[in-house]
């Protein structure tokens, strides 16, 4: 039977059980400030709250208080990805959580399921697609900036405690590096995403879905008429996220004064079959829709 610990899957890589050397563990002090660390034998943390052995946590069941020695209580968990992602080191932005988790529904990413993503920027939304699709699916990564990538690779292999075998990271352009066909999916995070629009459809299956995460309407805009026009795609549609936490003390129940709101718009389309061209749309843009001062692909019409 095969030794749990040498078990270099990714459900191997997030195991259960007590705390040991190599895993990634969370410290919450009595404020609710979060400290991550990787348990080494012989280790020390250290803060102006004392000093605290990884010794003491390694053998420990999850779930359990430690304390530093000035006396400073921690609670020791293992991290959830939405709060490994919020104090990963950056490069660039991050994509937050909450519009991970939705670009995974988006998507239909499942066991199994191959996708590509452009940019990579600080690797969160690679570790929530590298999870959705398992050991058996595929995660190809495109990102232009070197510097960006490395910082990418190294918050995903610490995050899961390996390298993923179903993760290939690619150091250039997309439409340039992109010689897949077939993807179930492809994500774009970058400024300019209608420039990836045909290299996108000729790399996905029939049916397969594209999300773009744009920040700005004009950004928006500009994606979906370029996938009017390329022909390829069925009707874009676009969406937010909004997200409140509730502040919860006794009978002081109300939603907190400071919430999640706007991040960044998500276009989703499906790539048409070869060759089909979608019946005209019966509903009429507004007026004005399209007016003399617009610069976007429909401007020639």
């Amino acid at each position: 039977m095969r030794d749990e610990t040498d078990d270099r899957s990714l459900a191997g890589a997030r195991r259960r059980g007590p705390l040991r050397p190599g895993d990634l563990v969370q410290l919450t002090d009595p404020r609710g400030k979060m400290h991550t660390i990787t348990l080494i034998e012989g280790g020390e943390f250290h803060t102006h709250r004392g000093r605290l052995p990884h010794d003491d946590l390694i053998g420990a069941p999850e779930g359990s208080v430690v304390t530093s020695s000035n006396g400073t209580a921690y609670l020791a968990l293992r991290p959830i990805l939405d709060d490994f992602v919020l104090a990963m080191p950056r490069g660039a932005q991050v994509i937050y959580p909450k519009d991970a988790a939705r670009i995974v529904g988006l998507a239909n990413l499942g066991p199994g399921a191959r996708v590509a993503e452009a940019g990579v920027g600080s690797g969160a939304l690679t570790c929530s697609l590298v999870r959705a699709v398992g050991d058996d699916g595929e995660v190809h990564s495109y990102e232009r900036r070197a510097d960006f990538a490395e910082i990418a690779e190294a918050n995903v292999t610490r995050y899961f405690g390996l390298r993923p075998n179903s993760w290939n990271l690619t150091v250039g352009d997309l439409v340039e590096s992109l010689d897949l066909t077939g993807l179930d999916a492809v994500i774009l995070d970058m400024l300019a995403p209608w420039e990836c629009v045909d290299a996108v459809a000729g790399a996905l299956a029939p049916g397969g879905i594209l999300v773009a995460y744009v920040a700005t309407t004009t950004q928006m805009s500009l994606l979906v008429e370029t996938m009017r026009v390329a022909g390829h795609w069925t009707e874009p549609r676009a969406e937010e996220s909004l997200l409140r936490t509730w502040h919860l003390e006794g009978l002081a129940v109300r939603p907190d004064h400071r919430m999640n709101g706007h991040t960044a718009f998500l276009v989703t389309a499906r790539r048409l079959a070869p060759g089909t061209v979608l019946p005209p749309r019966r509903r009429r843009p507004a007026p004005g829709a399209y007016g003399d001062d617009y610069t976007g692909p429909r401007a020639a019409e």
